[in-house]
């Protein structure tokens, strides 16, 4: 009887949490979808013109999906070269002590507000401006390392995860065999662990998607268009959303914000179903799928 009492109020609980999920979405897509349209990403601009950078859009939403996507990828980029190699030797070759000495680091790390981050890599701007490089400012660049140093936690957590819960049986075969520690690594236990790796990229990558407190001290700007370089200014949807929902001066301008949401929320999607065939196809390349 106390079970069955158990089990009901843990579903009722995972139920409201999928409601409310399902609400909010629900709301984001009533208040934007109606609003989407090629005048709201292009403005006045020819498709083909603006894709192929003929002719810049200076009032639609263009240049920031295409900032967002440069912001995700960078970040990703520099996160998972780091969090990967952090993850792995956390996982295979590092002992004990220092086990718990790094996962505390970066446990503290994960813990900093977003907002902390983004004044760091501010002041550290403006720090290398004045003493070593005069042209060095807030840009693309910068706001990638300082959201790949917010999102490096997850993936480094995650990769020592996947690793760690291979079963003993897995990790030993192959060693067994004659293979040598690192070509066991490589060859056997990335390949096997390689769907959980790519879930930890996915949570990363939502994660990046989001953040605005960090872009916004870092480079992000409201209209400047697309950025020609690492190092200019750029636009990105989460800067946007926050620029209209704090300035509009209508409900009409309200409700693109919304319909930028949304659009970020489909880009998210996007990466999502890339990442599942990735995933998909690396299980069928090494034979776990």
């Amino acid at each position: 009887m106390k079970f069955k009492i158990y089990k009901a109020i843990l579903a009722t609980f995972a139920f409201i949490a999928i409601l409310l999920v399902y609400t909010l979405l629900g709301f984001i897509i009533y208040k934007g979808f109606d609003n989407i349209s090629l005048e709201l990403i292009f403005q006045d601009v020819r498709v083909l013109d603006a894709i192929l950078l003929k002719q810049r859009v200076f009032d639609g939403i263009f240049p920031a999906i295409v900032g967002t996507v440069m912001l995700i990828f960078l970040s990703l980029g520099f996160s998972f070269i780091f969090g990967f190699a952090s993850g792995i030797y956390l996982s295979i070759y590092a002992n004990k002590k220092i086990k718990e000495y790094i996962n505390f680091c970066f446990e503290l790390l994960s813990s900093v507000p977003s907002i902390l981050i983004g004044l760091f890599f501010l002041l550290l701007s403006i720090y290398l401006h004045e003493k070593f490089f005069t042209n060095f400012l807030p840009s693309l660049l910068l706001s990638s390392l300082a959201l790949s140093l917010l999102i490096m936690p997850y993936i480094v957590k995650n990769t020592q995860y996947s690793l760690d819960n291979i079963p003993k049986s897995i990790k030993l075969l192959s060693l067994n065999l004659g293979l040598s520690k690192t070509k066991n690594l490589f060859l056997i236990l990335i390949p096997y662990s390689s769907k959980e790796l790519l879930s930890g990229v996915f949570l990363a990558l939502g994660r990046a998607c989001e953040d605005t407190a960090v872009i916004m001290l870092t480079g992000a700007v409201a209209s400047v268009g697309i950025a020609s370089s690492i190092f200019s200014k750029y636009e990105a949807l989460p800067f946007y959303i926050y620029y209209i929902s704090t300035n509009y001066s209508d409900e009409n301008e309200l409700n693109q914000a919304f319909s930028a949401a949304l659009i970020l929320l489909c880009i998210s999607l996007f990466l999502f179903l890339i990442t599942k065939l990735i995933q998909k196809g690396v299980k069928k390349k090494n034979g776990y799928y």
